[in-house]
């Protein structure tokens, strides 16, 4: 199964970094927040990636195009014809990745369907360049498989942003609750698609989140999985100090390998 992964919004919100680079290029301890992602699926047997690349798209090209001579050393033939030998070997040399730039202002649905080609009609995982779980994608197909829709979103209880107070009826405080969990589940992305999921997406302004998962809704056509376990997306540059300090502690839920 391959994996879609949307990695070219502009990532307003986080200017401090964004201003230089496509947010999943931020760094969470040294590696880019989207080769998290990816090592996170190539430990349970994704390997073949497509990344729908838009705002400085170049820099994303780049890091793959050089992947080998960023982790591995090197010796280089400095004449005509230019040689180049890498030495040893990374973790990754099974990795199948294509970069595709869908386009800077390119809508979540859109970029998915600039690529369909490239999935092949088949079966595909698709999720946001930008958020990192500790997912298991075994529990997740499985899941997928026993309702036959063709659509599965992963789904989280998020925590309250605030404290919350139980009060009795003559206002005594009765306990705090530090930042609970809030009732209601939210979309994180790692979607699980079957390849019908093209009939519901429109040209490049066609937003995933809006009319597509409307309609799918609507059809009957696709169901949520509970996530239970880490999840935390990276949407401003507080997030990002806290997951290099979860990672730099040797406390990251996500690291498996």
């Amino acid at each position: 199964m391959k994996a879609v992964l949307l990695a070219g919004g502009l990532g307003t919100r986080m200017r401090e970094e964004t201003e230089f680079r496509p947010k999943p290029m931020v760094e969470v301890g040294g590696r880019p927040i989207l080769w998290h992602i990816m090592k996170i699926l190539g430990q349970q047997s994704i390997e073949d990636f497509v990344i729908c690349t838009g705002y400085k798209s170049e820099q994303i090209k780049n890091y793959f195009t050089n992947y080998g001579s960023l982790n591995q050393d090197f010796t280089v033939t400095l004449g005509t014809p230019r040689t180049i030998k890498y030495h040893g070997d990374h973790d990754e040399s099974n990795w199948s990745v294509t970069v595709a730039d869908t386009g800077a202002l390119t809508m979540t649905g859109g970029r998915i369907q600039r690529v369909k080609k490239y999935v092949d009609g088949d079966r595909f995982l698709c999720t946001y360049g930008d958020g990192i779980a500790d997912i298991d994608l075994n529990a997740l197909l499985a899941y997928h498989k026993s309702h036959g829709k063709i659509a599965t979103m992963t789904t989280v209880q998020p925590l309250s942003r605030f404290g919350v107070l139980d009060l009795d009826d003559d206002g005594s405080v009765r306990q705090f609750k530090e930042k609970p969990q809030v009732e209601g589940w939210i979309n994180i992305g790692y979607f699980i698609f079957e390849p019908e999921i093209f009939d519901y997406l429109g040209g490049d302004d066609s937003v995933l989140e809006e009319s597509p998962l409307h309609r799918l809704a609507v059809d009957g056509q696709i169901a949520a999985y509970p996530h239970r376990g880490f999840w935390q997306p990276m949407d401003t540059y507080r997030e990002t100090l806290m997951l290099n300090e979860l990672w730099d502690s040797g406390q990251a839920p996500w690291r498996t390998w």
